[in-house]
C-alpha cells in the first residue's frame, strides 16, 4: 500500500470514522474498568462519565478516582483518551485541507491542460513554417 493511500485511510473520512468507533471503544471499556474498579461509580453510566472526564482530561471532580487500581487505571484512560482524540483531530483537519488540497488540484490540472494546448499550438507553427521555408528552398523562383 502506498504511503498516500495509507494516510488517507487513517487520517481522512474512513480514519474519521475508524476513530471515532475507537474512541467509543476505549471510553466504553474504560466506563466498565471504572464501574469495576471504582467504589464511586455507583452505575455504568458514572463509569462511562468518569471515563470521559479522565480522558478527555477534564476531570470535573464529582467523580473522582480513589482507589490505587483505579487512578492506575486513569493513567492508562488518559493516555489512550490523548491518542484518540488527538487522531480524531487529526482526521478532522485531513477532511478540511482535502477539500483545498482538491481545488488546487484542480486549478493544476486546468493550468497544465493550457500549457499542453500551447506547446501544441507552438509545435503546428514551427512545424508549418518548417516546411513553407523548405518548399523555398526546393522551389527558387
Amino acid at each position: 500500500m502506498r504511503k498516500g493511500k495509507l494516510h488517507k485511510l487513517v487520517i481522512g473520512r474512513r480514519g474519521l470514522l475508524y476513530s471515532l468507533g475507537l474512541c467509543v471503544l476505549i471510553l466504553g471499556l474504560g466506563g466498565m474498568g471504572f464501574w469495576l474498579l471504582e467504589p464511586q461509580a455507583q452505575t455504568f453510566s458514572d463509569g462511562l462519565w468518569l471515563a470521559f472526564t479522565t480522558a478527555a482530561t477534564v476531570g470535573y471532580g464529582d467523580i473522582v478516582p480513589s482507589t490505587h487500581a483505579s487512578r492506575s487505571f486513569s493513567v492508562v484512560v488518559v493516555l489512550m483518551g490523548l491518542a484518540v482524540l488527538s487522531l480524531v483531530t487529526a482526521s478532522v483537519a485531513a477532511m478540511l485541507v482535502e477539500v483545498e488540497e482538491r481545488e488546487v488540484d484542480s486549478e493544476l490540472m486546468r493550468e497544465i491542460h493550457a500549457l499542453r494546448l500551447e506547446v501544441r499550438y507552438l509545435r503546428d507553427a514551427v512545424q508549418s513554417r518548417a516546411e513553407a521555408s523548405s518548399q523555398k528552398k526546393a522551389d527558387p523562383v
